[in-house]
Formats: C-alpha cells, structure tokens, sequence
C-alpha cells in the first residue's frame, strides 16, 4: 500500500463511522444552500468563474435529460421481412410509446399556446415608488400622506365619475388620460387610431389593471369596428384585444400591435 493511503488502511481495517451515511446525506444536502450563497455573494473573477462552471453544469444536465427522453423512442426503420411474420409479432414494429405519445401531444399543446402568444412575453418591472408620488397638500393629507398620484399614463372610462375629494385614494391627472391608441395590424400591414374600450391587463400589478395604467407590455381592448373584421361564422368583429408597444409617457401616445 502506498505511504500516504493510511485512511484506506484504517477504513478497511476498522470500516466506516455508524452514522457515516447520516453525515453524507447531510453534507450532500448542504451542497446546496453553499452553491447558493457563493452564487449570491461572490464578485468579480470568482463570480466570473462560478458562472461558467455553473453553465457548463447546465448543458451537461440538458444532454442527459435529452438523451432519457429520446432513449425509449422507438422507430420502425428496419426493413420488411421476406417471410410473413405471425399475428402477435405484427404490432412490433410499430412505434406504440408512450414516449412518442407525449411528444407528439407536447406539440399540440404548443401550437395551441403559440395562438394566444404575444409580442412581448417579458417586460420590466415598475416598483410603486415609480408609480406613485405622495399627496402632502392639506392639514389632514399633510400629516396622514394616504392619498397617491399615479405618475404614468392612464385610460378612464366616458362613465367615469371621480370621487369626493376627501375620499378619494389614487389620482389620475387629466393630462395623463389617453382614450385612442395607434394599433396596428401586422397581416395587413396597415396602423389605425382606434379608441380604447378597456384595459384588460396590466403585467406589473392587478392593482394597476383596476386604476388603468398604461405601461408597456398592458393588454387593452379597442374597438376595431372600423377596420371590418369578421369572424368565420361571418360576425362582425367588434373589439380585439392588442399590446401596448412602447413607454407611452416618453412618446406622449399609444402604440399597440393587435393579437389576431
């Protein structure tokens, strides 16, 4: 045995700890709250070198779940027999797997989800300090600062009535309201100002989808009437739901492509 081999001799001579596969487990489990405070502490060149290994890692794991899913496909390539093979031996050559059931079905679901795609899947996110000014006018306000300006552009109703001013919370300034957004229709190639019906979805904050805020990436509804759209059972088109495409605060307009 070599010199510097005594913990092998030890370990066969004696064997291991009584609680030496409790200790591994632990230390295995370990290994990851280590890898995360190193990938959230560490700077420069050694975060530098953490992210590659770490991306090498990643690729390795795709390759092995890649080549798991592909190992129990099954393909029927090989060449018909000369003799006819009896009835039970029919079926084998079929590619019956559950394996390429499942993909074929992961394809369906995805062209089906491509359909209500759109154009823009991520946007950045705004904190409420962005959003909002406090309100400090008044005696009450001054001391209490509850009441809250909404900073970005907005879309009110024409039904819209403001509430009395001592009970009201969020304030949209008039100069921020926009009721008409340039939409345009990508298969046709055209861009029309159409009115806005409604904001259907703001991706930042359900609280800024009630007060209508119009940040981009928002999901609002506007009637396309006027561009005489019709559904395959032959209806008349109303309204069609679209994405704002630009920061409407610095263009001072509403941009949006519609999701046909």
């Amino acid at each position: 045995m070599p010199y510097h081999d005594y913990i092998d001799r030890w370990r066969k001579r004696h064997g291991r700890r009584l609680d030496h596969e409790e200790r591994t487990r632990k230390r295995t489990a370990r290994e990851a709250h280590k890898a995360s405070y190193e990938a959230q502490n560490f700077r420069g060149h050694r975060a530098k070198m953490l992210q590659q290994r770490r991306h090498k890692e990643k690729i390795e794991m795709k390759k092995k779940i890649k080549m798991h899913e592909e190992r129990d496909v099954k393909s029927s390539t090989a060449p018909e027999p000369s003799t006819p093979l009896p009835q039970y031996l029919l079926d084998r050559s079929n590619p019956t797997n559950a394996k390429a059931l499942s993909s074929a079905v992961k394809n369906k679901r995805s062209e089906k989800v491509a359909k209500f795609s759109v154009p823009l899947p991520k946007v950045r996110g705004i904190s409420e300090e962005e959003m909002f000014k406090v309100v400090h006018t008044g005696k009450k306000t001054k001391k209490k600062a509850w009441k809250r300006v909404v900073t970005k552009p907005t879309f009110v109703g024409n039904e819209f009535t403001r509430r009395p001013v001592k009970y009201e919370r969020f304030i949209r300034p008039m100069g921020l309201r926009y009721k008409k957004a340039n939409v345009t229709h990508r298969e046709l190639g055209v861009t029309v100002q159409l009115p806005i019906i409604s904001v259907k979805k703001n991706p930042q904050n359900p609280m800024y989808t009630q007060l209508g805020v119009l940040t981009k990436g928002t999901i609002i509804e506007v009637d396309c009437s006027e561009l005489g759209l019709v559904t395959p059972g032959g209806k008349v088109v109303w309204g069609r739901w679209a994405q704002v495409m630009n920061n409407v605060e610095m263009d001072g307009c509403v941009n949006a492509v519609l999701l046909v």
